[in-house]
Order: C-alpha cells, then sequence, then structure tokens
C-alpha cells in the first residue's frame, strides 16, 4: 500500500467571470476510494480536469506524497503517480484489449515488454483474459469502459481518478463495475477518486464522500450519512439521479 496521501487545498477555478471551484479542499489516504457527488454544473468536472493536469487553478495546490503537482503536465502527473479515466474510454478502437491496456504503461516509457507483462497481469486481474485478442471496435459499452479502466490500472497508479465510469452502463454492466472496483482496491491497492452522478454506486462503492454544490464542497463524510443530509437534498433538488439505487 502507498504511503503518504493526496491532497487538493483550497483550489479555486473561474472561466471568465464564472467561478466555478471557491477553495474546495479534499484529501484521500493511500487506498482509500472517495467518492466526488453533485448535480449537473457543480464543477466536478472542472476539478478533476485540474487535478490530472487538463486545466490550471487559479489558486490553491495539489500534492501527492507530499510531491507538487502544480505546474505539471498530465503526463508529468501520470508518471507521478495520477490516472485518469475518462467518460467517453477512448480506446484505440483499431488496436486488441490486451494491445490498448499495455498502452497504459508504454504511455509512462515502460519498455514493451515490461508493458506486456502489466497488461498481462491487470487483465488477469480483472478479468479481462477472455477478450485480450478481441478488437477494442467490437467492445460493448460496458467491456470498453473496463478496458479503460485496466489501461489506468496498468500505469500502476498511486491514485485513478475516474470520471463517470458508470455512464451508460446498463442493469447488467453496472455489477462487473463494482467488482472490478472492489477488486482494484483489494488486490491492487491504489486510492481511487470516483467522481459520479449516480448516487447509489457512489454508495456502494466507496468508503466516504463529497459533495459538490455550485463550486462549494458541502459535504464530507460517510455515504450514508449524505443520503440523509439536508443540505445535500437540496443541492440536488429537481436533479432525477438523486437517490437513484442499482
Amino acid at each position: 500500500m502507498n504511503q503518504g496521501g493526496f491532497s487538493a487545498s483550497e483550489i479555486s477555478k473561474s472561466f471568465g467571470a464564472l467561478q466555478v471551484l471557491k477553495g474546495v479542499s479534499l484529501t484521500i489516504k493511500p487506498g482509500e476510494t472517495l467518492g466526488l457527488l453533485g448535480p449537473n454544473g457543480a464543477g466536478k468536472t472542472t476539478f478533476i480536469n485540474i487535478i490530472a493536469g487538463y486545466e490550471q487553478q487559479d489558486n490553491g495546490t495539489i500534492t501527492v506524497n507530499g510531491l507538487s503537482m502544480d505546474g505539471m503536465r498530465p503526463d508529468e502527473r501520470a508518471r507521478a503517480g495520477i490516472a485518469r479515466t475518462f467518460q467517453s474510454g477512448r480506446l484505440f478502437t483499431q488496436l486488441t484489449v490486451a494491445e490498448n491496456v499495455a498502452l497504459g504503461a508504454l504511455g509512462l516509457g515502460v519498455k514493451p515488454h515490461e508493458a506486456q507483462a502489466r497488461a498481462e497481469q491487470t487483465m488477469d486481474i480483472l478479468g479481462l483474459q477472455s477478450l485480450a485478442t478481441t478488437t477494442a471496435a467490437t467492445l460493448s459499452h460496458g467491456n470498453a469502459r473496463l478496458v479503460g479502466l485496466a489501461r489506468a490500472v496498468a500505469a500502476q497508479p498511486k491514485y485513478l481518478i475516474m470520471d463517470e465510469p458508470a455512464a451508460g452502463l446498463n442493469e447488467s454492466e453496472v455489477p462487473k463495475l463494482l467488482n472490478a472496483l472492489s477488486v482494484i482496491k483489494n488486490k491492487i491497492g491504489c486510492g481511487m477518486f470516483l467522481v459520479e452522478h449516480n448516487v447509489g454506486l457512489v454508495a456502494r462503492a466507496c468508503d466516504r464522500v463529497i459533495v459538490l454544490a455550485t463550486g462549494v464542497l458541502i459535504f464530507d463524510g460517510a455515504p450514508s450519512d449524505a443520503l440523509s443530509n439536508s443540505e445535500v437534498k437540496n443541492a440536488y433538488l429537481g436533479d432525477a439521479s438523486f437517490g437513484e439505487t442499482i
């Protein structure tokens, strides 16, 4: 298990006159699964883009095990231990599943034979061996999301940032995702930051949850407490996803 921890301190971000994030702070312990909830427009995607280096904050600082990430490019942050998945999956459709997973390591400069070994190990851990030679273009949406997750795991991150991994999954695919998250937690031990719109998924997958509303952190605690918190309920008022179960 990794030593140290992840910290984002007083992160603020504006786009013109619109302030999207207002002094948001959080920590993730080694091996902890933290969920980030919030209604549409809360600032979730902007926040993780800043963590991964695709956006730069106006104020605040981000550290991994005491090392500042500020000013680092996304590839530099990946080498420092931050891996990020995307809603779209972003697989190379002409490549096989094994080749896509290996890219998670190759992208960090790992030698091809080591990247292949990591891919095989990751596919074995996540139960994707039967798809190894399948072309990514033929995958179901759910399996494509799992392959995108495996590619990030092959980078052997200290912290894995996931952007709405359940988006578009059907009822039969969500349990596969939950199982994959459980396996990553128990067998790999990296910290995970799960950014989701689906409250039920976060409640089942996460040790702790934070809630953003209009760029402000309004809750930090147990998932079960978030579901009954009046401020959280008010933030989700009119949002059909709140209270969704799986």
